[in-house]
């Protein structure tokens, strides 16, 4: 049984635990409204930016374009959206089991990795790693998003890569966060168009417009990823150090009581020592 000197110390080094996690649970918070607030707003600018390409694209059928080309997915891209620190719960396991399920259908697979976590991981694996972003910060600007999009494009539009996926946390709530795959290349128009008819006047061609809009569409849907998954990132690390701070409150309630309870052992051994010490001289 652990002496009461011991117990003491792990009690004080429990308690100092606690002191990080529960800081780390304040800084967490304080993030996260900060990142969530970076969600809300760019989620209307998202939902509009997929109802007028599906509009033009609905209108605009037969057009031609290196980003909407189909082609026999022998090399397929990964973007694998993680965190660079972990102390996040299940958030990194969760994104990484779900990429790692999805590369397996394919023999070919080039992955751009945005995050230590997720570069670590499969790194020690020997994939094909072809772009990494670390270190984005707790802000993210749209400049990083548009980095990593035109990466990809430009890849998309060589041959390099036949299709591209995303693979990112979509932020629900503050204990939800689902991992996502998504087809960022070939472009697949949204298939929520609005009903009515709508007799659109392309200036200068539809070729035109699309050209400039698909572009601005996949760094938009990156972005987008980008600042879902850093929304998730810091919800799970809040809710990771409260529950850890709970824990080790728990933790340090049992060795109290362990503690105490060695205490009173030892007084009690003392006493009977003394008792029996004093019937022995009689």
């Amino acid at each position: 049984m652990p002496s009461t000197r011991d117990l003491r110390r792990r009690i004080k080094s429990i308690m100092s635990t606690q002191k990080i996690t529960k800081a780390m649970k304040a800084v967490s918070a304080a993030k996260m409204r900060k990142a969530q607030d970076q969600v809300i707003a760019a989620r209307p600018y998202s939902r509009r930016m997929k109802e007028v390409l599906g509009r033009i694209s609905t209108y605009a059928k037969g057009v031609k374009l290196p980003l909407l080309e189909e082609r026999e997915p022998k090399n397929v891209a990964f973007i694998l959206i993680t965190a660079d620190r972990g102390l996040c719960g299940g958030f990194n396991g969760n994104l990484i089991r779900k990429t790692a399920e999805q590369v397996r259908s394919y023999p070919n697979v080039n992955l751009i990795c945005v995050g230590r976590k997720g570069r670590d991981f499969f790194r020690r694996r020997g994939y094909n790693i072809v772009g990494q972003y670390l270190g984005l910060g707790e802000t993210i600007r749209f400049t990083q998003a548009q980095e990593i999009a035109r990466f990809v494009m430009e890849k998309y539009i060589s041959g390099e890569f036949d299709v591209v996926y995303m693979v990112y946390s979509e932020f629900i709530n503050v204990l939800v966060q689902r991992p996502v795959v998504t087809r960022l290349l070939p472009i697949e128009p949204p298939e929520e168009v609005s009903t009515g008819i709508v007799d659109y006047i392309f200036e200068p061609s539809p070729e035109g417009v699309l050209a400039d809009l698909l572009p601005l569409y996949v760094e938009n849907t990156v972005y987008y990823g980008l600042l879902e998954s850093k929304a998730g990132e810091q919800s799970a690390r809040m809710t990771a150090m409260d529950a850890a701070t709970k824990n080790a409150g728990e933790v340090i309630d049992r060795l109290t009581l362990a503690m105490n309870r060695a205490r009173q052992t030892a007084i009690t051994k003392e006493i009977t020592e003394i008792v029996g010490g004093a019937a022995a001289l009689e």
